[in-house]
């Protein structure tokens, strides 16, 4: 049986971030929307995937809030695949009911863990990379992978490559040595020069066991909570179980609580064509644009004379820019951002403020306006 046969896709589809407000909110979320013009992001993801591991071999985890939105963006995933987290409690216990339910469906799982809200330009790479991975992971290694940097990014975790390990289908495989999250820019700057280090894509595999291992050594607490879990799936009790359990497991992400303690972690360097979608200024850069470098997005009319290099979402209302440059202009009906793209990092400056001066709302969902 090919090794690749084995791979459970588990789907990370819980977060409510807000570094693309005004429209993401908590009640729609990044995940959740269309800011390709390709689909969501989520439905994006799932494409993307199907090709290597068809829809009984993928699981979702979110949030019980956004439940009823992945059946609808989803409907060709069998509903009973959509996992819903009683509450936030991080990646490492996201990651973690993912094994647990891959486990049920398929104890001899190689598990695939990927996040819904990023942007992968060569998903023909991605699936190739990921079988690639499953075969350095049948032989026991935690397996990352790593992303090539093009410039010194403060925002995102670093991986070191050691020493070479067997190749993987043509993709060389490096031993880790270590993960830094979020350098200051002088050792990012270093990082970036000394062509041993990848960007953390947060794109893991491995064996069911082996994580569950690691889960056991490096957090007992939390490994416990997901074996009672695991004990009441295919029960009357399974989901009185995870709405009881899950709540109390601790508060941590897989990075922190795992990959870095870790031992035996490999690295795939690969050019997947891959971003997080950070921020509105991403998006600039990686969105095909028209030949005055603009990307335009939504159905509403846009009059953009002299204007270059700029980024405009619209909502219900025409928008008129005249002659500016190198801007980000979104409207989500109820708020509009405008920055230059290099501050769009500034958004959090935004989020701050509402939540100092209790307009709290504008961060949860679209607020009516005032008539």
């Amino acid at each position: 049986m090919n090794i690749a046969d084995r791979l459970v896709i588990v789907i990370l589809a819980g977060g409510s971030g807000t570094r693309l407000w005004p429209r993401s909110r908590q009640a729609l979320p990044k995940q959740y929307l269309d800011l390709t013009g390709q689909g969501t992001m989520l439905q994006e993801t799932f494409a993307r995937l199907t090709p290597l591991a068809p829809p009984e071999r993928i699981l979702l985890i979110t949030n019980q809030h956004y439940v009823d939105l992945a059946r609808e963006q989803l409907p060709n995933l069998p509903s009973g695949h959509i996992i819903a987290e009683p509450m936030m409690r991080g990646t490492a216990a996201a990651v973690g009911l993912g094994a647990v339910m891959a486990q049920h469906l398929r104890p001899d799982a190689i598990m695939a863990s990927v996040h819904a809200d990023h942007l992968i330009l060569k998903p023909e790479r991605l699936r190739a990379a990921l079988a690639a991975a499953a075969e350095v992971a049948e032989r026991g290694s935690l397996v990352t992978l790593g992303i090539q940097p093009t410039f010194a990014h403060t925002g995102l975790g670093y991986v070191e490559h050691g020493e070479p390990l067997p190749p993987a289908q043509g993709h060389p495989v490096y031993r880790v040595v270590r993960f830094t999250e979020k350098p200051d820019l002088p050792t990012a700057q270093r990082f970036v020069a000394d062509g041993r280090h990848s960007w953390n894509s947060g794109l893991f595999v491995w064996r069911l066991d082996r994580i569950m291992q690691e889960f056991a050594q490096h957090m007992p607490e939390l490994h416990a909570g997901l074996a009672e879990i695991g004990r009441s799936l295919g029960t009357p009790a399974a989901d009185a179980t995870l709405q009881r359990v899950f709540p109390t497991l601790p508060h941590q992400t897989i990075d922190y609580g795992i990959m870095e303690p870790a031992e035996d972690i490999a690295v795939l360097p690969v050019d997947i064509g891959w971003t997080d979608i950070g921020s509105w200024g991403t998006l600039l850069e990686v969105l095909e644009a028209d030949e005055a470098g603009n990307v335009v997005r939504g159905n509403d009319p846009v009059f953009a004379p002299d204007t270059k290099n700029t980024l405009i979402y619209t909502a219900g209302r025409l928008v008129a820019a005249i002659g500016i440059e190198d801007m980000i202009i979104v409207d989500s009906g109820d708020a509009l951002l405008i920055c230059p793209k290099d501050r769009a990092e500034g958004v959090r400056q935004v989020v701050d403020w509402l939540k100092r001066t209790g307009r709290e709302a504008y961060l949860v969902d679209t607020v009516a306006p005032k008539q």
